[in-house]
């Protein structure tokens, strides 16, 4: 059997992530309970950040540790990489160290080129196409919060950025409805739009107009209108993105008692108010907890640590 990497929400079926949400569910409870659950001794996590960090980093290291094992975290600024050394050395000789790797990268193609040559796997913590970590442990608060999937309505409001592509194939994998609102000029990945849409069994929507996505919706998300690598495009983002702020009248078109996902760091007063993000449907602390523990069921999925405890 091959190695498993995580590069997007494809490349897992249906069937292991049910499994994995359940499982994180089951892990954040040991948490809280105390129960000591160390399946990683001896096992090391390396951490291969191009782009700063607060949270996955952080959350992928407490995950690590939680699980009994050690975290190295390397900055490509500081590998040879920065003197041009070959990605697919680095893999392999990466491999050789660790038991797993999480990359936070630029291009989709690093995470891609580096899971080709890597005899380990390989966790994709963020590219400019993917970001499937966030969007599983996001679904991971939903279903804590609102309970079935299948019978909610889930809006996202703002840019087709990494975040929405990974929304995207986790609605087309799980079945759940998905409406996104996107100004023209900033729409999700036509291709990967496309091929989601075809295999889903529920409606994936694209629409111009944010109060028709979260009219009736269970959950609102949204994330910042410029990412990481776009801030020369900040102003003009954010002149065009005004219309899709997640705000008090905004939330009023969903239901009453709709929750409110952020993936966060968070711009008050741009992509969500203050009064929005500190509210009572607002649930982005309990969403970045919930990262350490999806990130505990994946690390046990991909390197095989499940002994049969649970």
């Amino acid at each position: 059997m091959g190695v498993k990497h995580f590069r997007q929400v494809f490349d897992l079926e249906t069937s292991e992530i049910e499994a994995l949400l359940a499982r994180s569910a089951v892990l954040k409870q040991h948490a809280k309970d105390g129960f000591p659950y160390r399946p990683a001794l001896g096992k090391s996590l390396g951490l291969l950040f191009e782009k700063p960090s607060t949270r996955t980093r952080i959350s992928f290291e407490a995950a690590m540790f939680q699980l009994g094992g050690n975290v190295t975290f390397m900055s490509s600024r500081d590998l040879q990489l920065k003197r041009g050394e070959p990605l697919k050395d680095t893999a392999r000789v990466l491999a050789r160290y660790l038991d797993c790797l999480v990359v936070r990268t630029f291009s989709q193609s690093v995470v891609d080129e580096l899971a080709e040559w890597s005899g380990i796997p390989v966790i994709n913590g963020l590219s400019d196409t993917h970001h499937p970590c966030q969007a599983l442990s996001d679904i991971m608060t939903v279903i804590e919060k609102k309970g079935d999937l299948k019978a909610l309505k889930i809006a996202w409001v703002g840019d087709g950025n990494n975040v929405a592509h990974s929304w995207i194939q986790a609605a087309s994998r799980l079945g759940f409805s998905l409406t996104l609102a996107c100004p023209e000029g900033y729409f999700p990945d036509e291709n990967l739009l496309k091929e989601a849409k075809s295999v889903a069994r529920s409606p994936i929507e694209l629409t111009t107009d944010p109060a028709e996505a979260v009219s009736g919706a269970d959950v609102i998300n949204t994330d910042v209108w410029t990412s990481m690598g776009q801030e020369d495009e900040a102003s003009g983002r954010r002149a065009v993105f005004e219309p899709y702020q997640v705000n008090a009248e905004l939330i009023k078109k969903a239901k009453p008692d709709a929750v409110v996902l952020h993936c966060l760091p968070a711009h008050r007063g741009e992509e969500i108010t203050e009064e929005v993000l500190e509210g009572p449907q607002s649930v982005v602390w309990d969403q970045a907890e919930n990262k350490m523990h999806l990130h505990k069921a994946l690390l046990e999925h991909l390197m095989g640590l499940y002994s049969g405890i649970t």
